[in-house]
């Protein structure tokens, strides 16, 4: 059984147990999250697709702790100017398992 969610303006297909990296927002490990922008859902029942979300359908998360992602370095360089600039930056996410599919 899957679903289709949508959140922070992506689309996740998660599946019960699957570990998921979301946008960074204020939660305390441990608590839960609902995600109720439901697109598709795949089960025993057999597939329904949304016009644009399934009606009555909601994924439900554990949060289980906060993460960063990968370091990106940004350079900045401008011919003959003796200008050059390196920065870099490290996103915030929040770890959830997908607790279950209803």
């Amino acid at each position: 059984m899957y679903a289709i969610i949508a959140d922070g303006g992506r689309q996740y297909k998660v599946e019960e147990g699957q570990f998921l990296e979301i946008d960074y927002r204020e939660v305390e490990a441990g608590s839960e999250i609902k995600f109720d922008k439901v697109l598709a859902v795949s089960g025993d029942a057999g597939f329904k697709l949304g016009a644009p979300l399934v009606e009555g359908a909601s994924v439900t998360a554990k949060v289980v702790g906060e993460t960063k992602g990968d370091k990106i370095y940004i350079q900045k360089f401008r011919r003959r100017k003796n200008s050059k600039r390196r920065t870099g930056h490290r996103q915030k996410y929040v770890k959830v398992q997908i607790a279950s599919i209803a």
